[in-house]
């Protein structure tokens, strides 16, 4: 009875032999890979958190600048300094831009009123040659009228009465300086030397012009006299276009009354005086205008342009 016992059934196999017959079934099978796969891994521990605990403390680590989160005085001391820095660093670099733009723009006035200056010597020459010449023509024009019988040179009366009647005036090239006027550019000339030479070369062409406004004025009360003394019929053959001849022959005058020419005489006189006084002026203004523009170049460094 106790060998039955002991016998195993005919189908039944023990724990070691079945890990044979798998072992040997399996022959791709690393037996190192095996020993690894029969060890098992600890189990983890519970989780007993607070889901929504979790959640919140998820919230907070992803937004750190919680409406909760209270910024101490140093934070916001230091977004002040930092906005002020800003703030400061940007009003510089504008006024340094600023200043940058308005000393170029200063520059090219100063450039553009030496061309002005440049232009204004060549006309104030010529003109001061027309006034020599007025001035010569007045005193000839006063020694025929003046002499004994004023017919004996009246080719000549008519032919420099009727020059005296033309003029040139001189117009400065103010361009630039209606430009500093109109824009308000003169308070961009931060050199005071600068400003001053501008604004003092102004007043001298403001006498000038108020002289040749006072020569139109006498050139009027000339012609008034010229139609009693000068035969108009003959000033008619004289004008060719913008040029002046002579007269054909010695034609006489149209009257020699003396308190005539004399009135005649004291109209020339004025207007020669008039001729002098600007051409003084004028030879001024044009050593001022040279003087100016070394001045101008010298101290804008402009001298090799």
């Amino acid at each position: 009875m106790s060998e039955e016992k002991n016998i195993p059934p005919e189908n039944s196999l023990t724990e070691q032999d079945a890990g044979k017959e798998y072992r040997h079934s399996d022959r791709g099978t690393n037996p190192k890979q095996e020993e690894s796969k029969n060890i098992s891994l600890p189990a983890l521990p519970p989780q007993t958190s607070n889901p929504e605990r979790q959640t919140t403390n998820m919230e907070v680590h992803k937004h750190p600048h919680h409406v909760a989160h209270k910024k101490k005085w140093g934070e916001y001391l230091l977004e002040f300094f930092m906005i002020f820095l800003a703030v400061t660093l940007g009003f510089f670099a504008e006024n340094i831009r600023e200043n940058i733009a308005n000393r170029h723009q200063e520059k090219q006035y100063i450039k553009s009123f030496i061309e002005d200056l440049k232009r204004d010597t060549s006309l104030i020459a010529l003109n001061i040659n027309v006034k020599k010449n007025k001035i010569i023509t007045s005193d000839s024009l006063i020694g025929y009228l003046n002499s004994e019988d004023p017919n004996q040179y009246s080719r000549w009366i008519y032919f420099y009465a009727l020059q005296l009647t033309r003029t040139t005036n001189f117009w400065s090239t103010d361009r630039t300086m209606q430009q500093l006027k109109n824009t308000g550019g003169l308070r961009l000339i931060k050199d005071q030397q600068a400003s001053d030479s501008i604004i003092s070369y102004e007043m001298s062409l403001n006498r000038i012009y108020l002289t040749q406004s006072r020569e139109e004025e006498e050139i009027k009360a000339i012609q008034s006299m010229m139609g009693k003394i000068l035969n108009p019929i003959v000033l008619e053959t004289m004008i060719h276009g913008e040029a002046i001849d002579y007269p054909e022959g010695n034609p006489p005058l149209r009257s020699t009354g003396k308190d005539l020419v004399s009135d005649f005489i004291y109209g020339i006189h004025q207007l020669k005086t008039s001729d002098i006084v600007n051409s003084v002026r004028l030879s001024g203004l044009q050593d001022k205008a040279v003087g100016i523009i070394l001045f101008l170049q010298r101290e804008y460094h402009l001298e090799n342009e």
